[in-house]
């Protein structure tokens, strides 16, 4: 059954949540066996949440969420590729899920380490040159935008990913005109725990 939440009321509830974090009154809600049980036969997330691999932003601890509450896609600095779209896709058409929230955060690794490689002109090896080859064009904006540190990189690099997906996937473009989803970009600051809101598609 899908959620009857808004993309509004979603955004709403994840806010909540992140602010019960920073507070330290986290709930820890739907945590317990009987709803682990509950959700046997199917889920229903009312968000998915795109964000980094970074071992400090863990998404269900930073939003005081639980199990089925979100459905979760991680990749280093957020990158995008087609696994990504696809899991993205599936959680709107399949789960008919409303917000979509890309998640950077300050002192970000890949984006420090795409910086570097712009900066010095030597690209890491291995796939890691993927990840900073997709990041690039965001750490370029910045500097044109004179915005030379780390975390205003980061920021754009959320920017950019949003824009990203509102442009290359029809299924997120459409539901997003539809007004049946949103997409929200945040920047998470790993001293103080909390998400603030960067960029927004949509109704929200």
């Amino acid at each position: 059954m899908p959620t009857n939440l808004t993309p509004a009321l979603a955004w709403r509830r994840l806010r909540e949540g992140n602010e019960r974090f920073v507070s330290g009154e986290s709930l820890h809600p739907n945590q317990n066996s009987s709803h682990r049980t509950s959700l046997v036969e199917g889920q229903n997330p009312f968000a998915v949440i795109f964000g980094c691999s970074d071992s400090r932003l863990a998404a269900e601890i930073i939003f005081d969420l639980g199990l089925g509450d979100a459905f979760v896609v991680r990749t280093a600095g957020q990158v995008i590729d087609d696994a990504v779209l696809g899991s993205l896709e599936y959680s709107i058409s399949e789960l008919s899920v409303p917000l979509i929230v890309i998640l950077g955060h300050d002192n970000c690794g890949a984006v420090t380490a795409t910086k570097a490689a712009v900066e010095t002109g030597q690209m890491p090896g291995g796939f890691i040159r993927d990840l900073v080859e997709r990041i690039t064009p965001s750490v370029l904006t910045a500097l044109r935008n004179d915005q030379t540190e780390v975390n205003d990189m980061v920021v754009e690099n959320v920017k950019q990913t949003a824009a990203r997906l509102a442009d290359s996937s029809r299924v997120i473009s459409d539901a997003i005109q539809d007004g049946r989803v949103a997409v929200v970009g945040l920047s998470y600051k790993l001293r103080e725990g909390r998400a603030d809101l960067v960029s927004g598609i949509g109704e929200f």
